[in-house]
């Protein structure tokens, strides 16, 4: 497929270089000459056959503490990375942008793909790379009084290196007043020709937005004009702590990024750790993985579930599901020993082999939770309030969807049959039977249609595998593999040495870059990692499916009421760790 790629743009741009870059996860990379980038992409995305019409991701890389040739220029100073996908070839494409200088600048994409908008703004706030033509470039992570840029290698990565923190009266008062919202700022009218309009806050602090997120309202009375989602509130550097952890201690950290997600997030890195060191997992670990991945979709789901009913009114049902999520858990803290968080995939494998009994646990869950769905559906699904408050609201297209970037559930509800676990699966996916539910109408009922589908689904593939659950290893024999299994380490003193090593400093992950893509809880879910052939990743990049889905809040939600916009927030489904990373 590289060649192919290769070819085409080859046949359309003649004379501009395209120089190929192997990478470990197999993608097509290519090197592409910064001045025509806007160019390129717009022929990717809606001239060539077969098109790469989303743009998946965009980020950057301080390439200043990793010299390495480019072309044969000069090393560059940073590099900007777009990530497309094309669903007719079934095919990531990755171009990078090399830039030179302290603070170098490169052409906005937004006139391409209005997606870019929100990622463009964050490689800013974190690198400080202007993009010329933005309509609003400006912070969005970090609050607008930073000084530096976080993932600049010269930025501190932990407190103790900035010194203590004191917050004086002046800075509160200056952080106060650089939150205060100036709509003129936003190229937002405070009156039309037959109307004062009125700015509203609904968050940070607001039940109906399941954390701290803030949406500025701009209203006609109760009918929204526009919004302006402000996020941030959450970060905590994911990204920048993936650079001073080792490979392995960072596995902890995933599992606060979609922290109702659980080992989905584990999952998400470790594959694209596991490509860049060569490592097979083993069958019994693959399945392992997937059931453990299947319970953390319905625990995740269940929470949706019942949020969005007391969203809109109902109070019951979150009790309901709040009770069966806990059955869930009783099965993970089982295994695992830990229930949200349970930090347990390990570099090749898992932590431990299965504990005896966990079949009888996870039998009495797969027959117990049918019946409790359909009691859902009666009481949530079936309600004809529930049904006004969500039918016909928050629509988007197919097509917008692709635009926007949108995954997972939200994309099959526009009509899209697209499931990573079928198109591109992982972790042994193929092996297991199971639909894709799809809906047609992209609103927020069938998008919640979509994911009450999805736990039945999961249910069938839970009970696959403790049917099928292979024997053998949990845990890879690979040199690599982090805790190596420890069953030689009284007996010999090189295995001794080399499991010391490998926990106290970590593994030493070969150079190279790989991106993983696992279909998550709320979508799409990569980590884009590059190895300098060092005990910590040179650059972690982590691409959650809420930062796009939240991106699209202004589309779709202009025309509705206040009330609606809680319904579209509830239909979502999004954590606030999942956008601010």
């Amino acid at each position: 497929m590289p060649e192919r790629i290769a070819a085409e743009l080859s046949t359309r741009f003649g004379d501009i270089t395209f120089q190929p870059q192997a990478t470990r996860d197999g993608t097509p990379t290519f090197w592409t000459p910064q001045e025509h980038i806007v160019t390129v992409l717009q022929f990717l995305k809606a001239e060539i056959q077969m098109p790469y019409r989303m743009l998946y991701d965009l980020t950057a890389i301080d390439e200043r503490a990793y010299k390495r040739q480019q072309n044969g220029h000069k090393p560059y100073d940073f590099t900007i990375v777009y990530t497309l996908f094309s669903f007719e070839r079934n095919e990531f494409l990755r171009l990078k942008a090399g830039l030179h200088g302290e603070y170098p600048a490169i052409q906005s994409i937004t006139t391409v793909w209005p997606a870019a908008n929100w990622y463009e703004r964050e490689v800013y706030d974190m690198f400080g790379i202007r993009f010329h033509g933005h309509p609003f470039l400006k912070r969005i992570l970090m609050p607008t009084t930073w000084e530096g840029h976080p993932l600049r290698k010269e930025h501190p990565a932990r407190a103790t290196e900035m010194g203590p923190f004191k917050l004086y009266d002046e800075k509160q008062d200056r952080e106060q007043e650089s939150l205060r919202f100036k709509p003129e700022e936003w190229g937002l009218k405070r009156h039309s020709e037959d109307a004062d309009f009125m700015f509203l806050n609904i968050g940070p602090q607001h039940p109906g937005t399941h954390g701290v997120l803030r949406i500025i309202l701009q209203l006609n009375g109760e009918d929204i004009v526009d919004a302006v989602p402000d996020i941030g509130f959450h970060h905590r550097g994911a990204e920048k702590m993936g650079e001073r952890q080792s490979w392995h201690t960072y596995i902890p950290y995933t599992d606060r990024i979609d922290y109702l997600g659980g080992v989905n997030n584990n999952l998400a890195y470790l594959l694209a750790v596991e490509q860049l060191g060569g490592i097979d997992v083993p069958l019994r670990a693959q399945v392992i993985r997937v059931m453990l991945c299947e319970l953390f979709r319905i625990a995740s789901h269940l929470v949706w579930y019942g949020t969005f009913a007391q969203d809109l009114g109902q109070l019951s049902p979150v009790f309901y599901m709040f009770t069966d999520r806990e059955r869930v858990f009783e099965i993970i803290e089982a295994i695992c020993g830990g229930r949200m968080h349970p930090n347990w995939f390990r570099i090749g494998g898992v932590a431990q082999d299965l504990p005896k009994g966990w079949e009888v646990l996870v039998k009495n869950f797969l027959q117990y939770f049918p019946r409790q769905l359909k009691e859902y559906d009666a009481m949530v699904m079936k309600n004809y309030l529930f049904k006004a408050r969500t039918k016909g609201i928050g629509i988007y297209t197919l097509e917008e969807a692709i635009e926007w970037g949108v995954t997972g559930p939200g994309l099959r509800a526009c009509g899209l049959e697209w499931d990573m676990r079928k198109k591109r699966p992982y972790s042994g996916y193929e092996n297991f039977a199971f639909e894709i539910p799809v809906a047609q109408n992209g609103d927020c009922y069938d998008r919640a249609v979509v994911r009450v589908e999805e736990m039945r689904q999961s249910l069938r593939i839970i009970e696959q595998c403790m049917s099928w659950m292979p024997e053998g290893d949990y845990k890879s024999h690979h040199p690599l593999a982090t805790p190596p299994v420890k069953a030689n380490t009284m007996q010999d003193i090189e295995t001794l040495i080399h499991h010391f090593l490998n926990v106290s400093w970590g593994p030493v992950i070969p150079s190279g870059e790989a991106m993983s893509c696992t279909e998550a809880t709320k979508g799409w879910n990569s980590y884009y990692l590059v190895s300098d052939g060092n005990t910590a990743a040179y650059r972690v990049r982590v691409r959650t499916p809420s930062f796009p889905h939240m991106q699209m809040i202004p589309l779709i939600s202009r025309g509705y009421t206040v009330a609606d916009l809680l319904s579209i927030l509830g239909g979502m489904d999004y954590v606030l760790a999942d956008i601010d990373r």
